[in-house]
């Protein structure tokens, strides 16, 4: 079984919120992903997507993007992204989900000697007392999901994290997140929101045994990124 990543679809096969404004990197990125996709993944594959699926507003309209997904091979697992305004009723979401879709909040999942968890996390480096509020908030989500991969875990389990946002800042220095995986023992984080030529991001990294990968489409020129293979 291999894992691969990506995150930042912004999908919108049923509104008209094009990506290639921008800029080129955009142009035509759904099918270059799909073929990406198609050319690495087999069916027992996992394919974590780390936020911002869509843009849709309401579940109904989400699903039209989801199903284009579906038509992908794998396992797709995935969190919530800032910009994933129709998710709202995570028993409505999984109930709604094609087969072979995963959703993660406050809990974890595990398929064949890995265990997932994963929360949305904040800006790091947003100083209002509304941001300190969504952070703490946010590493309590984290935590709980970590707690409950910890009750899926058996002795030699791999444990990766999603996140949306990046549990560092840009000088890539300690967080409370960072030390929470590694207190939980995570060996892979995967996250995404930074988007650009311009901004500060380094596409992998290791850091106190924990490997971090970002996951934007267009910081990973359209690809899946591999994670593990097991």
């Amino acid at each position: 079984m291999k894992i691969f990543a990506i995150s930042d679809l912004h999908l919108s096969f049923s509104s008209d919120k094009p990506m290639d404004i921008f800029g080129a990197c955009w142009d035509n990125y759904w099918q270059k992903i799909c073929d990406d996709w198609q050319s690495k993944v087999a069916d027992e594959d996992i394919i974590l997507i780390a936020g911002d699926v869509s843009w849709a507003m309401t579940l109904e309209n989400a699903l039209i993007d989801i199903a284009e997904i579906a038509k992908l091979k794998g396992r797709k697992v995935f969190i919530k992204g800032n910009h994933d305004y129709w998710w709202n009723s995570l028993s409505k979401i999984r109930k709604a989900l094609p087969e072979n879709f995963f959703v993660i909040q406050n809990d974890a999942l595990k398929f064949d000697g890995v265990v997932f968890a994963g929360s949305r996390l904040w800006n790091l480096s947003g100083g209002s007392e509304e941001d300190k509020k969504i952070l703490a908030r946010e590493y309590t989500r984290m935590e709980l999901s970590l707690k409950s991969a910890q009750k899926l875990r058996s002795e030699g389990d791999r444990l990766i994290a999603m996140c949306h946002y990046p549990p560092f800042d840009a000088t890539l220095g300690d967080s409370a997140f960072t030390q929470l995986f590694e207190m939980y023992g995570v060996s892979a984080v995967v996250y995404g929101h930074l988007h650009g030529k311009d901004c500060r991001a380094v596409n992998y990294l290791e850091k106190n045994g924990v490997e971090y990968f970002l996951t934007s489409c267009d910081k990973v020129d359209n690809r899946l990124v591999h994670i593990a293979t097991i």
